[in-house]
Protein backbone atom coordinates (compact mmCIF):
# COMPACT_ATOMS: atom_id res chain seq x y z
CA UNK A 1 0.00 0.00 0.00
CA UNK A 2 1.28 3.46 -0.93
CA UNK A 3 2.09 5.80 1.91
CA UNK A 4 0.23 9.02 1.15
CA UNK A 5 2.33 11.85 2.52
CA UNK A 6 1.70 15.43 1.43
CA UNK A 7 4.13 18.34 1.56
CA UNK A 8 2.83 21.68 2.77
CA UNK A 9 4.90 24.44 1.23
CA UNK A 10 5.26 26.85 -1.65
CA UNK A 11 4.74 25.18 -5.05
CA UNK A 12 7.76 25.76 -7.27
CA UNK A 13 10.13 26.70 -4.43
CA UNK A 14 13.34 24.65 -4.30
CA UNK A 15 13.05 23.26 -0.76
CA UNK A 16 9.35 22.39 -1.13
CA UNK A 17 9.90 20.59 -4.44
CA UNK A 18 13.06 18.84 -3.16
CA UNK A 19 11.09 17.43 -0.24
CA UNK A 20 8.19 16.40 -2.51
CA UNK A 21 10.71 14.75 -4.88
CA UNK A 22 12.28 12.80 -2.00
CA UNK A 23 8.92 11.56 -0.74
CA UNK A 24 7.70 10.66 -4.24
CA UNK A 25 10.91 8.71 -4.88
CA UNK A 26 10.19 6.60 -1.79
CA UNK A 27 6.40 6.22 -2.04
CA UNK A 28 5.29 7.00 -5.59
CA UNK A 29 2.90 9.60 -4.12
CA UNK A 30 3.20 13.34 -4.63
CA UNK A 31 1.00 16.11 -3.24
CA UNK A 32 2.26 19.67 -2.77
CA UNK A 33 -0.18 21.69 -0.68
CA UNK A 34 -0.47 25.48 -0.74
CA UNK A 35 -2.31 26.46 2.45
CA UNK A 36 -3.87 29.42 0.64
CA UNK A 37 -5.89 26.82 -1.31
CA UNK A 38 -7.05 24.83 1.73
CA UNK A 39 -10.65 24.96 2.97
CA UNK A 40 -11.73 23.66 6.38
CA UNK A 41 -15.35 22.50 6.68
CA UNK A 42 -15.88 21.67 10.34
CA UNK A 43 -19.41 20.35 9.80
CA UNK A 44 -18.23 17.90 7.15
CA UNK A 45 -14.96 17.29 8.98
CA UNK A 46 -12.90 17.88 5.85
CA UNK A 47 -9.74 19.83 5.05
CA UNK A 48 -9.79 20.12 1.28
CA UNK A 49 -7.05 21.19 -1.12
CA UNK A 50 -7.47 20.76 -4.87
CA UNK A 51 -10.11 18.08 -4.33
CA UNK A 52 -8.06 16.05 -1.82
CA UNK A 53 -9.13 15.77 1.82
CA UNK A 54 -5.92 16.16 3.80
CA UNK A 55 -7.56 14.29 6.67
CA UNK A 56 -7.38 11.10 4.56
CA UNK A 57 -3.60 11.22 4.12
CA UNK A 58 -1.15 9.21 6.19
CA UNK A 59 1.10 12.15 6.89
CA UNK A 60 1.85 15.80 6.19
CA UNK A 61 5.29 17.40 6.19
CA UNK A 62 5.25 21.14 6.81
CA UNK A 63 8.03 22.84 4.88
CA UNK A 64 6.43 26.28 4.79
CA UNK A 65 2.99 27.24 6.04
CA UNK A 66 3.10 30.73 4.48
CA UNK A 67 5.56 32.86 2.51
CA UNK A 68 5.74 35.36 5.36
CA UNK A 69 5.18 34.93 9.09
CA UNK A 70 2.02 36.55 10.45
CA UNK A 71 -0.90 35.93 12.77
CA UNK A 72 -2.72 34.76 9.61
CA UNK A 73 -0.12 32.01 9.23
CA UNK A 74 -0.93 30.85 12.77
CA UNK A 75 -4.55 30.40 11.65
CA UNK A 76 -3.34 28.00 8.96
CA UNK A 77 -1.64 25.91 11.64
CA UNK A 78 -4.87 25.82 13.64
CA UNK A 79 -6.61 24.39 10.56
CA UNK A 80 -4.00 21.64 10.37
CA UNK A 81 -4.80 20.63 13.94
CA UNK A 82 -8.06 19.22 12.57
CA UNK A 83 -6.15 16.71 10.44
CA UNK A 84 -3.90 15.98 13.41
CA UNK A 85 -6.94 15.20 15.57
CA UNK A 86 -8.14 12.75 12.92
CA UNK A 87 -4.90 10.77 13.17
CA UNK A 88 -2.82 12.29 10.37
CA UNK A 89 0.81 12.40 11.47
CA UNK A 90 2.22 15.89 10.97
CA UNK A 91 5.93 16.78 10.83
CA UNK A 92 6.54 19.04 12.72
CA UNK A 93 3.33 19.01 14.81
CA UNK A 94 1.21 22.13 14.32
CA UNK A 95 1.24 22.91 18.04
CA UNK A 96 5.06 22.82 18.06
CA UNK A 97 5.33 25.28 15.17
CA UNK A 98 2.73 27.58 16.78
CA UNK A 99 5.27 28.38 19.53
CA UNK A 100 7.94 29.32 17.00
CA UNK A 101 6.40 31.55 14.37
CA UNK A 102 5.79 34.27 16.96
CA UNK A 103 9.27 35.48 17.95
CA UNK A 104 8.14 36.27 21.49
CA UNK A 105 6.75 32.77 22.07
CA UNK A 106 10.08 31.33 20.90
CA UNK A 107 12.06 33.73 23.12
CA UNK A 108 10.00 33.02 26.24
CA UNK A 109 10.41 29.26 25.71
CA UNK A 110 14.18 29.58 25.21
CA UNK A 111 14.48 31.77 28.27
CA UNK A 112 12.54 29.25 30.37
CA UNK A 113 14.93 26.53 29.15
CA UNK A 114 17.92 28.58 30.35
CA UNK A 115 19.37 29.24 26.89
CA UNK A 116 21.86 32.15 26.83
CA UNK A 117 20.33 34.99 24.79
CA UNK A 118 21.11 38.64 24.07
CA UNK A 119 19.60 41.11 26.57
CA UNK A 120 16.02 41.63 25.36
CA UNK A 121 13.17 44.00 26.20
CA UNK A 122 9.56 43.65 25.05
CA UNK A 123 7.25 46.62 25.50
CA UNK A 124 4.40 48.65 24.02
CA UNK A 125 5.66 51.79 25.77
CA UNK A 126 7.89 54.13 23.73
CA UNK A 127 9.46 55.59 26.89
CA UNK A 128 10.50 52.09 28.01
CA UNK A 129 11.80 51.40 24.49
CA UNK A 130 13.99 54.53 24.59
CA UNK A 131 15.30 53.50 28.01
CA UNK A 132 16.18 50.02 26.72
CA UNK A 133 18.01 51.48 23.73
CA UNK A 134 19.96 53.79 26.06
CA UNK A 135 20.98 50.78 28.20
CA UNK A 136 22.02 48.69 25.21
CA UNK A 137 23.83 51.43 23.27
CA UNK A 138 22.76 49.76 20.02
CA UNK A 139 19.78 47.48 19.56
CA UNK A 140 17.89 45.60 16.87
CA UNK A 141 14.13 46.26 16.84
CA UNK A 142 12.50 43.08 15.52
CA UNK A 143 8.95 42.39 14.30
CA UNK A 144 7.32 39.50 16.15
CA UNK A 145 6.59 37.85 12.81
CA UNK A 146 9.50 37.90 10.36
CA UNK A 147 12.30 35.80 8.87
CA UNK A 148 15.72 36.56 7.36
CA UNK A 149 15.89 39.94 9.17
CA UNK A 150 12.93 41.34 7.20
CA UNK A 151 11.49 44.41 8.90
CA UNK A 152 14.28 44.56 11.49
CA UNK A 153 15.82 47.96 12.31
CA UNK A 154 19.22 48.60 13.89
CA UNK A 155 19.16 51.71 16.10
CA UNK A 156 22.02 53.52 17.84
CA UNK A 157 21.24 55.21 21.15
CA UNK A 158 23.09 58.38 20.17
CA UNK A 159 21.41 58.74 16.76
CA UNK A 160 19.71 62.17 16.56
CA UNK A 161 16.56 60.62 15.10
CA UNK A 162 16.42 57.58 17.41
CA UNK A 163 13.18 58.72 19.02
CA UNK A 164 11.53 59.23 15.64
CA UNK A 165 12.75 55.82 14.43
CA UNK A 166 11.27 54.15 17.50
CA UNK A 167 7.95 55.90 16.86
CA UNK A 168 8.05 54.81 13.21
CA UNK A 169 8.80 51.21 14.18
CA UNK A 170 5.91 51.20 16.64
CA UNK A 171 3.40 52.24 13.98
CA UNK A 172 4.02 48.88 12.30
CA UNK A 173 4.80 46.90 15.47
CA UNK A 174 2.61 47.79 18.48
CA UNK A 175 4.55 45.26 20.59
CA UNK A 176 8.22 46.23 20.29
CA UNK A 177 10.80 43.46 20.59
CA UNK A 178 14.17 45.09 21.34
CA UNK A 179 17.39 43.09 21.47
CA UNK A 180 20.87 44.35 22.27
CA UNK A 181 23.05 44.24 19.16
CA UNK A 182 25.43 41.30 19.41
CA UNK A 183 29.00 41.23 18.09
CA UNK A 184 28.68 38.54 15.42
CA UNK A 185 32.29 38.92 14.19
CA UNK A 186 30.97 38.59 10.63
CA UNK A 187 29.30 35.20 10.99
CA UNK A 188 26.79 33.14 12.94
CA UNK A 189 25.83 29.47 12.97
CA UNK A 190 22.92 27.25 11.99
CA UNK A 191 22.92 23.99 13.96
CA UNK A 192 20.75 21.34 12.32
CA UNK A 193 18.72 18.71 14.18
CA UNK A 194 16.43 15.92 12.96
CA UNK A 195 14.14 14.27 15.48
CA UNK A 196 16.20 15.87 18.23
CA UNK A 197 19.44 14.32 16.95
CA UNK A 198 22.35 16.52 15.85
CA UNK A 199 23.08 16.45 12.09
CA UNK A 200 25.56 19.22 11.24
CA UNK A 201 26.41 22.91 11.61
CA UNK A 202 26.86 25.53 8.93
CA UNK A 203 28.04 29.12 9.18
CA UNK A 204 26.43 32.15 7.59
CA UNK A 205 29.31 34.42 6.67
CA UNK A 206 28.73 38.09 5.88
CA UNK A 207 30.01 39.28 2.50
CA UNK A 208 29.11 42.93 3.09
CA UNK A 209 29.20 45.50 5.87
CA UNK A 210 25.59 44.62 6.80
CA UNK A 211 24.91 44.28 10.54
CA UNK A 212 23.37 40.84 9.95
CA UNK A 213 24.66 37.73 8.19
CA UNK A 214 21.45 36.44 6.58
CA UNK A 215 21.49 35.15 3.02
CA UNK A 216 18.80 37.78 2.37
CA UNK A 217 21.49 40.39 3.19
CA UNK A 218 24.21 38.80 1.07
CA UNK A 219 25.64 36.23 3.48
CA UNK A 220 27.10 32.93 2.24
CA UNK A 221 26.98 29.42 3.70
CA UNK A 222 30.18 27.71 4.84
CA UNK A 223 31.01 24.52 6.78
CA UNK A 224 31.65 24.72 10.52
CA UNK A 225 32.76 22.13 13.08
CA UNK A 226 31.44 22.91 16.59
CA UNK A 227 32.79 21.36 19.77
CA UNK A 228 30.73 19.02 21.96
CA UNK A 229 29.78 21.82 24.36
CA UNK A 230 28.32 23.95 21.58
CA UNK A 231 26.38 20.99 20.16
CA UNK A 232 24.93 20.36 23.62
CA UNK A 233 23.83 24.01 23.81
CA UNK A 234 22.00 23.62 20.48
CA UNK A 235 20.42 20.39 21.65
CA UNK A 236 19.10 22.01 24.84
CA UNK A 237 17.77 24.99 22.88
CA UNK A 238 15.68 22.93 20.44
CA UNK A 239 14.54 20.27 22.90
CA UNK A 240 11.47 22.11 24.35
CA UNK A 241 9.88 22.54 20.93
CA UNK A 242 9.59 18.90 19.81
CA UNK A 243 10.27 19.62 16.14
CA UNK A 244 10.94 17.12 13.37
CA UNK A 245 13.57 19.18 11.54
CA UNK A 246 15.00 22.44 12.79
CA UNK A 247 17.97 24.79 12.84
CA UNK A 248 19.15 26.57 15.98
CA UNK A 249 20.63 30.02 15.27
CA UNK A 250 23.70 30.55 17.44
CA UNK A 251 26.25 33.38 17.54
CA UNK A 252 29.74 33.18 19.01
CA UNK A 253 30.32 36.48 20.81
CA UNK A 254 33.28 37.71 22.90
CA UNK A 255 31.12 36.93 25.97
CA UNK A 256 30.34 33.39 24.86
CA UNK A 257 27.74 31.71 22.62
CA UNK A 258 24.19 33.03 22.48
CA UNK A 259 21.03 31.60 20.95
CA UNK A 260 18.91 33.87 18.77
CA UNK A 261 16.07 31.55 17.84
CA UNK A 262 14.97 28.09 16.79
CA UNK A 263 13.65 27.73 13.23
CA UNK A 264 10.10 26.49 12.69
CA UNK A 265 11.01 24.83 9.39
CA UNK A 266 14.78 24.24 9.35
CA UNK A 267 17.52 25.27 6.94
CA UNK A 268 17.42 22.91 3.96
CA UNK A 269 19.57 25.21 1.81
CA UNK A 270 22.08 25.78 4.60
CA UNK A 271 22.45 22.03 5.21
CA UNK A 272 22.98 21.50 1.46
CA UNK A 273 25.40 24.32 0.73
CA UNK A 274 27.12 24.57 4.11
CA UNK A 275 27.31 20.90 5.11
CA UNK A 276 26.85 19.00 1.82
CA UNK A 277 23.85 17.18 3.35
CA UNK A 278 20.60 16.38 1.54
CA UNK A 279 18.17 17.37 4.29
CA UNK A 280 15.13 16.53 2.15
CA UNK A 281 16.27 12.92 1.85
CA UNK A 282 16.94 12.65 5.58
CA UNK A 283 13.55 14.14 6.46
CA UNK A 284 11.74 11.85 3.97
CA UNK A 285 13.37 8.75 5.49
CA UNK A 286 12.58 9.90 9.02
CA UNK A 287 8.95 10.71 8.18
CA UNK A 288 8.38 7.36 6.48
CA UNK A 289 9.86 5.52 9.45
CA UNK A 290 7.51 7.37 11.80
CA UNK A 291 4.42 6.90 9.60
CA UNK A 292 5.07 3.18 9.15
CA UNK A 293 5.67 2.72 12.87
Amino acid sequence: MTDKIGVIGTPGKWSTEALADAIEARTGFRQVIDMARVTLDLEAGTLLCDGVDLCTLDGLVIKKVAETYSAHALDRLEMLRVAEAKGVKIFSPATAILRLMDRLACTVTLNAAGAPMPPTTITEDETAARAALARYGAAVFKPLFSTKARGMVLLEADAPDAEAQIAAFKTQNPVMYIQKKADLSGHDLGMVFLGGEYICTYARVSQTDSWNTTIHSGGKYAPYEPDAELIELGRRAQAPFGLTFTTVDIALTPDGPIVFEVSAFGGYRGAQEGCGIDAAALVADHVLEQVRA
